[in-house]
């Protein structure tokens, strides 16, 4: 087999970010532990502050409305510009996704751009958990007696095939 990779946390070992200097190894683990859990959590911070901003784009994108006139009548209606079947279809898709892109594509950087061991098959696996397992717990949910039925399948078809 392969070379032993020294762990991350030992004297010599190393990732993409961490140890942050070569002295750190030396720390005690709980203090690095400790350190390292309030990166994350400042990280985390951070995230929510971006999604706070990204979210508040999306609707003021998505409430976007137009008024147009009617050919027949000869008035004017008030009509949203963006579908809200498409606004969510495509919130759902990059909510779930962008992680394991965002995984993938720090991996590759690391790796010089090579795959690594995450690779496509963690964004190819994101996408079948996406369309089989959302879509089916989705079914699931729906009581009995009732029926739903998607209203626009050409988007259905086009979320389906990419």
């Amino acid at each position: 087999m392969g070379e032993e990779k020294t762990p991350i946390c030992e004297e010599g070992g190393g990732g993409l970010l961490l140890p942050l200097s070569e002295a750190e190894v030396r720390w005690a683990k709980p203090a690095r532990g400790v350190i390292y859990l309030l990166m994350l959590l400042y990280m985390f911070m951070a995230v929510n502050i971006a999604a706070e901003f990204f979210m508040a784009a999306i609707e003021r994108i998505t409430s976007k409305k137009r008024r147009i006139q009617n050919a027949k009548t000869g008035r004017y209606v008030t009509v949203l510009v963006w579908n809200d079947t498409i606004a969510n279809l495509t919130l759902m898709a990059l909510g779930s996704s962008a992680p394991e892109i965002l995984l993938s594509v720090i991996e590759t950087m690391s790796n010089k751009f090579y795959s690594g061991e995450l690779g496509p098959g963690t964004i190819v696996g994101s996408a079948a958990f996406n369309i089989l397992v959302i879509v089916a717990v989705c079914v699931y949910s729906i009581p009995s007696p009732e029926i739903r039925k998607i209203d626009q399948m050409a988007v259905y078809h086009v979320t389906v095939l990419f």
